[in-house]
């Protein structure tokens, strides 16, 4: 026997239409067979639903509240025996025999609509391919060799991972600028495209060259007698030694530039220079002559380069 769809939905006999339609959502919602886990949710969220075929109907719910009609919907007279509210084939009220998808046939006037807006779009969304999507990028920083900017070539990339690729590095690259290593990253989701391998130039250390942009600096040791006499000193480059002239005089912390040999120019970019910076130095052992000399130069000519008079 079915219960009063009033204790059904757990309202009064004064519920309006709003608090009606309001406890059917929530209770079809918690019994549904396609997401409950509450004991005998099949047979709960059909009495649910027979509930709300009378109250949820204005006709029908006047005529139970008049006694007319019983909680399955039966006429309790004769006199309304002509009118079958809500009857299924075979004289069985308003059990529910559920197909496909956990809902209810739609022969009565049950509101589909709100079933199929609580559970319709859960559904479509389960059914609904999920979207591919491109894996996500690696970001390295790889240090590269001053020689290998100079020429270009390749430079070994371990990743995160530990796996290890080769990556082109172009002659003239910039510190700072980054090759992109496509399809190297990441996998994609779903099917989707692998990601990126970005790797990020940084110039490797040199033992020689300190590199300031294009240009390069190192420092150029020179003897006494050359700085003093002047001649010409052996200098080296990124692309081998070069001769390097040394006038007459010349003191220590001068700065002498070879225009063009510095890092090559990326594209269409000028070259950078090399700047060379004179350090001059005295031989390592003790020379008995050259202190003699210096301490009657101290005594008989004396200077002050700090000063700035000669």
């Amino acid at each position: 026997m079915m219960r009063n769809p009033y204790d059904v939905l757990g309202l009064s006999k004064s519920a309006s239409a709003a608090e009606i339609k309001s406890a059917f959502r929530k209770l079809a919602k918690k019994f549904h067979p396609d997401q409950s886990k509450e004991p005998r949710a099949k047979e709960r969220f059909a009495e649910v639903g027979s509930a709300y075929e009378i109250l949820g109907d204005e006709k029908k719910r006047a005529a139970f509240d008049r006694g007319e009609i019983d909680a399955e919907g039966k006429p309790r007279a004769p006199q309304f025996e002509g009118f079958g509210f809500g009857r299924q084939p075979g004289g069985g009220g308003f059990g529910y025999d559920f197909g496909p998808g956990g809902f209810p046939p739609g022969s009565g006037s049950i509101d589909q609509d709100i079933l199929s807006e609580l559970f319709g779009g859960a559904r479509r969304a389960r059914a609904k391919p999920q979207q591919a999507g491109k894996g996500e990028d690696i970001p390295v920083t790889v240090a590269v060799p001053l020689e290998t900017v100079a020429t270009g070539g390749s430079v070994r990339v371990v990743l995160p991972t530990g796996r290890m690729l080769d990556a082109s590095v172009p002659a003239g690259i910039e510190e700072g600028k980054s090759i992109r290593l496509r399809g190297q990253g990441h996998p994609g989701v779903h099917g989707g495209p692998a990601g990126d391998v970005i790797v990020t130039i940084r110039y490797a250390p040199h033992p020689v060259f300190k590199a300031e942009g294009r240009d390069l600096r190192l420092d150029l040791p020179v003897t006494l007698y050359d700085a003093v006499l002047g001649g010409k000193v052996r200098m080296p480059t990124l692309g081998g030694e070069v001769e390097m002239s040394i006038a007459p005089g010349m003191s220590g912390g001068r700065v002498l530039r070879l225009r063009g040999k510095g890092l090559p120019g990326a594209g269409d970019a000028v070259a950078g220079d090399l700047l060379a910076t004179i350090r001059i130095v005295l031989p390592n052992a003790e020379d008995s002559e050259l202190t003699e000399l210096m301490r009657k130069w101290r005594e008989l000519k004396p200077y002050d380069p700090r000063s700035g008079r000669g």
